[in-house]
């Protein structure tokens, strides 16, 4: 088992690195938590920047907590880590007698561990059992889903978590073959989707990408999830404290861009703002009562930080990656 981490710790390369130790600036000491610790790449650095930093790791794999804690275990006691969603933040620091934190990151891509074990069924380039559960002790399965789901529902979840156009298409097919037999397995349910698809040629992505992406955001609720996580990290941070996130599709990033808009003090409702009565409470930050936006951070990317050339050649599963950062006023 010990041969089987180092290897995995070896080929697992943290994305936007030195970016996010920049914006986090763990040198200057003080309690940092990494939401989705995965191996562990992120929280080393953090921790390897000053003897007087802590941190605290989340993770809702139990795998990947088992292999951190072996590469944290160089730190000497600095680093604590929990098996737990990072939905949980709240209450694991404050389980943690944690009061406030210098910095919050969150990296939400799929860790290089869960991809490349095929029993976990994320990955359509092996056959493997239908699955895609972050945390193994979850009840629902894709598998699940693609065998229980009508077709309208199937077609709704494709097209608004994988943004596939073709998603009506894919949900015919699926309910198709699985009357036939149920589907089981993700070789299976990729080639039903390549013929849905009837997409010829050589494919720079694959067309089964889109609709296993959505099925894996629904198994996890990772949308929902992330909703949550952001109020959270923001309350726990100290001020001048960071939040840092790293998505890797539209998706996500959106509702990071947008829920950072609604903390800064942006309203992102459609239609007149709702403005607090003047006689609210002395110091009241709130700017519009029906999105909650109200004055909390201040936004410091503009734009997302987008890993340079030398590291998407380096690291194919960076590419994608968006950071945005922001600080608590």
């Amino acid at each position: 088992m010990h041969g089987e981490q180092s290897n995995e710790m070896q080929i697992h390369k943290p994305v936007l690195l030195s970016e996010v130790v920049g914006w986090l600036r763990p040198s200057e000491g003080g309690t940092f938590v990494d939401c989705t610790v995965g191996l562990g790449g992120h929280a080393a650095s953090l921790l390897e920047a000053s003897e007087s930093t802590r941190l605290i790791g989340l993770d809702c794999d139990r795998d990947a907590i088992e292999i951190a804690r072996e590469r944290l275990s160089r730190f000497e006691g600095r680093a604590a880590l929990v098996h737990a969603s990072f939905s949980e933040l709240d209450l694991v620091l404050e389980r943690l007698g944690v009061g406030a934190a210098r910095g919050v990151l969150a990296d939400l891509g799929v860790s290089s561990l869960q991809l490349d074990r095929r029993e976990r069924g994320f990955s359509f380039l092996e056959d493997a059992p239908l699955d895609m559960r972050m945390d193994a002790a979850g009840e629902e399965t894709a598998a699940m889903l693609v065998n229980s789901l009508s077709e309208n529902e199937l077609a709704d979840l494709i097209f608004e978590y994988g943004e596939e156009r073709g998603s009506r298409k894919v949900a015919r097919a699926i309910v198709r073959e699985r009357d036939r037999e149920p589907i089981a397995t993700t070789v299976r349910l990729a080639e039903i989707v390549v013929r849905a698809l009837k997409v010829r040629g050589r494919w720079r992505i694959h067309p089964a990408t889109r609709t296993f992406q959505a099925l894996r955001i629904a198994v996890n609720g990772e949308l929902d999830a992330l909703e949550r996580l952001i109020p959270k990290a923001i309350d726990v941070l100290e001020v001048g404290g960071r939040l840092a996130i790293i998505s890797f599709h539209s998706l996500e990033d959106r509702i990071v861009k947008r829920s950072f808009l609604r903390e800064s003090g942006r309203c992102i409702c459609e239609g007149p703002v709702r403005v607090p009565p003047a006689d609210s409470a002395p110091g009241n930050r709130t700017i519009c009562e029906r999105c909650g936006a109200s004055r909390r951070v201040t936004v410091l990317t503009r734009k997302p930080v987008r890993p340079s050339e030398a590291e998407s050649n380096a690291n194919p599963r960076a590419r994608s990656a968006l950071l945005r950062v922001c600080e608590k006023r």
